[in-house]
């Protein structure tokens, strides 16, 4: 078995605990307006074409995005970094894309990880079968778990599917014990106002856990737009710009008021 892949990133340190190694896999239910990772969402391998000036004179050429790996190829990947892992207490992280998208090859990837003394971390949107899940969640460590918006037809308008199976799939994984952290994106005009900010708030105060969960707060950011035109999609966020340092600071004082322990991320 081989799962698509579109991204390897080693030396991550904003995908969990410690150093990791993070493998983004292709395919996304979701179609959020601020995607920074469009590659993601296509189940399939794309080719597109990188256009690179060298003075005056441009240079095309056509790049495959998206390859197979097999479960001992990762393996063979983590091998050459894990002494960096082990210092560090990191391990791996499978993100996406949505990674629940490619469930069979997550599960066999995720037994082998911790056969072999990794620890796992699993990066997802939340959108997918309860049943899928509970069969990863003996080999998960970690869950970084999205937390987009609390209000169903805002989270349709924004990101194209409902937000039930996600926060149904939330509190299960909580009321399982695993160490899970929320990750909110914030973007402005669409989930930074104080109604939507004390909901999602009063949600995480409401999950089952003996411990609030961890939250990561993840600033809008438009670093990914110059990727759209190449896969032939609109960037549509043209018009909002990146929350201020000053209001990141704000919204991380404004949840640990609520008890959790907060995180800025760039």
């Amino acid at each position: 078995m081989k799962g698509l892949i579109f991204n390897v990133k080693r030396y991550s340190v904003h995908d969990g605990p410690g150093i990791r190694v993070t493998f983004f896999m292709k395919g996304c239910p979701l179609s959020c307006l601020w995607c920074h990772n469009p590659e993601g969402i296509s189940p399939e391998p794309q080719t597109v074409v990188q256009t690179r000036k060298v003075g005056e004179k441009e240079f095309n050429s056509r790049e495959m995005v998206g390859r197979y790996y097999s479960t001992s190829e990762i393996l063979e990947i983590l091998d050459r970094e894990r002494i960096f892992m082990e210092q560090s207490g990191g391990g791996v992280t499978f993100s996406g894309g949505e990674p629940m998208m490619q469930h069979e090859f997550l599960l066999e990837a995720l037994k082998a990880c911790r056969e072999h003394g990794y620890n796992t971390a699993v990066d997802t949107s939340g959108y997918s079968s309860a049943e899928s899940f509970m069969t990863i969640m003996p080999y998960t460590d970690i869950f970084l778990f999205d937390l987009k918006h609390t209000d169903d037809k805002l989270h349709v308008e924004y990101t194209g599917v409902s937000n039930d199976r996600i926060i149904e799939n939330l509190r299960m994984i909580c009321d399982s014990g695993k160490n899970v952290i929320v990750r909110i994106p914030v973007i402005p005009g669409k989930n930074d106002d104080e109604m939507t900010l004390k909901s999602m708030r009063d949600l995480l105060s409401s999950l089952n856990r003996d411990k609030p969960v961890g939250i990561n707060l993840l600033p809008f950011h438009r670093i990914g737009m110059n990727k759209y035109g190449k896969f032939g999609m609109n960037y549509r966020m043209n018009d909002t710009t990146p929350p201020s340092p000053q209001r990141m600071n704000e919204l991380k004082d404004f949840f640990e008021a609520g008890g959790f322990k907060v995180k800025v991320r760039g």
